[in-house]
């Protein structure tokens, strides 16, 4: 009975889909548990072939109010947490210095 049960759950896991994971710079911290990450990426003009910085920010959630400022962190898609905030904290790749 409880190799069935195990055997469920194993496939539930593998079957759900792998979350969005992006890596960016926090730009701002001074809410309690959340925090504005800016991610920046480069695009290509249609027309004139110049590679522009684009930014996005996202509302990322921070259970420990770990990061600060300037931190390079890497954040995961995830349920939706408060009106703008779609993201989590998973770790802080770099600290700021």
């Amino acid at each position: 009975m409880t190799d069935v049960a195990t055997a469920l759950q194993e496939k539930k896991k593998s079957d759900r889909a792998q979350r969005k994971t992006k890596i960016g710079k926090v730009i701002s911290h001074k809410m309690q548990k959340s925090m504005v990450v800016s991610i920046e990426r480069l695009v290509k003009h249609p027309l004139y072939g110049k590679y522009v910085k684009k930014t996005s920010t996202f509302m990322a959630h921070d259970e420990n109010n770990d990061a600060k400022e300037g931190d390079t962190v890497l954040i995961m898609e995830t349920r939706p947490l408060s009106n703008r905030k779609r993201w989590r904290l998973v770790e802080i790749l770099e600290r700021a210095k």
